[in-house]
């Protein structure tokens, strides 16, 4: 059953809602266009744009900008990945109107002035800072770099010191508009609001924005060869992840990676690689999987941190339990279990209303609808042992996995 409402604007924008009855409303404006869609010398563009977008427009400065929302006690934030740009607010519901008032102005009004650039220029070079000082962060950053070698999608979020040294207005407006395209963009709300009084409120505040539809040139990242690779750093233990590229949002075995992903090193202590490494061993204090399908792709990691001289020991540890996996078929109680653990995770996430409504935006950016939660456990149960033994056998391949080790330097 179809738990939302869709309207389109004649210019091609999307309004999502789904109705919640409660005074607080979660909203989000999503554009299709993220750190992947950067030409070469721009790195960090996308995310220096969602900085400067809460800087000055044609009627507000900075303040007035912060202040709209917050002195009605609001919440106003954003953030960029490798392939979306997201404003995203909370609210109470009498204060929806003016949230989309501003929601306008700062995506389709904003001046970027040179003043505000130099700010914020700085602001990021401090943020690039305070990830390299954190090695789980940059870790992170350098093995997607090794993993998607030579291709926008391996590129820092942050960008460089060197590339956000030389953006200005001109790269600003030209990647604006050449990447925001209102057949790519979604506003969605979550709250308590009769549909066709949202519709009218947004093609007042978003039905003039100009038609635009120009064609992205994103190109598919090809698999990098797998090796390890070491790097030493003035840091006191030692980092590692190991990981490969993975399958991508529409690919058929998506739900059996996720499923693995949970059972190996996802949410919890319950995961293979906690009880092994942690409870059994004592050896990290964080270790765990993750795995995130893109348009195109995916990416598959697991990371931990431990003294150096434990590393060896842990990571022989991380690839027992992958050898488990490509060669043990699990049993039927080992696959209900995972399933239901699984699925109520899922279920308990709903709770988190900002996030589903975002992740609902998502998916009606990828694939034009939105699975209900009955259709996603539906698919889950359907997963089969010898499906997450393929999964295993592809994903988990040796020859595939590319392993980085930030060392303590001597």
């Amino acid at each position: 059953m179809i738990d939302y409402q869709l309207y389109t604007l004649p210019n091609g924008i999307r309004i999502l809602y789904k109705h919640w009855p409660s005074a607080i409303t979660h909203c989000c404006f999503i554009v299709n266009t993220g750190s992947r869609d950067e030409l070469p010398g721009q790195e960090g563009l996308a995310h220096f744009i969602e900085h400067l977008l809460f800087k000055e427009t044609e009627r507000r400065n900075t303040s007035q900008i912060l202040n709209r929302l917050e002195l009605v006690g609001a919440d106003l934030n954003a953030y960029t990945t490798k392939e979306y740009t997201c404003i995203h607010a909370s609210l109470l519901n009498q204060h929806l109107d003016r949230t989309m008032d501003l929601f306008e102005d700062i995506l389709f009004h904003s001046t970027f002035p040179d003043d505000e650039q130099e700010k914020e220029r700085g602001v990021i070079l401090d943020e690039i800072a305070s990830y390299l000082d954190q090695p789980e962060e940059a870790i992170q950053d350098d093995f997607e770099e090794l993993l998607f070698k030579g291709h926008p999608m391996g590129q820092n979020i942050l960008g460089t010191p060197e590339t956000v040294g030389r953006l200005n207005g001109d790269d600003i407006r030209n990647f604006i508009s050449a990447n925001y395209n209102t057949t790519e963009m979604i506003f969605a709300v979550h709250g308590n609001y009769d549909f066709k009084k949202l519709v009218a409120m947004s093609e007042k505040y978003f039905g003039h924005v100009p038609f635009n539809q120009l064609q992205k040139n994103r190109v598919q990242p090809v698999l990098s060869p797998a090796g390890i690779h070491l790097v030493n750093k003035p840091i006191s233990q030692t980092h590692c992840i190991i990981g490969t590229q993975a399958y991508s949002t529409a690919h058929e075995h998506k739900w059996g990676l996720l499923l693995l992903n949970n059972l190996l090193g996802g949410v919890g202590m319950s995961s293979r690689l906690n009880l092994e490494i942690r409870e059994k061993y004592g050896i990290a204090y964080t270790v765990e999987s993750n795995y995130t399908p893109l348009t195109d792709t995916g990416i598959f990691s697991i990371y931990f941190g431990t003294d150096a001289e434990k590393a060896a020991k842990a990571s022989k540890l991380v690839h027992k339990e992958l050898k488990k996996l490509r060669e043990q078929k699990l049993g039927t109680l080992q696959l209900h279990q995972a399933r239901q653990k699984f699925i109520g995770q899922i279920a308990l996430a709903e709770e988190n209303r900002m996030s589903l409504i975002i992740a609902m935006a998502k998916s009606m950016v990828d694939f034009n609808r939105i699975d209900t939660l009955e259709e996603i456990f539906a698919k889950i149960n359907q997963v089969s042992a010898e499906q997450l033994l393929e999964i295993s056998n592809e994903i988990f391949d040796n020859n595939r996995l590319i392993t980085l080790l930030f060392e303590p330097k001597q």
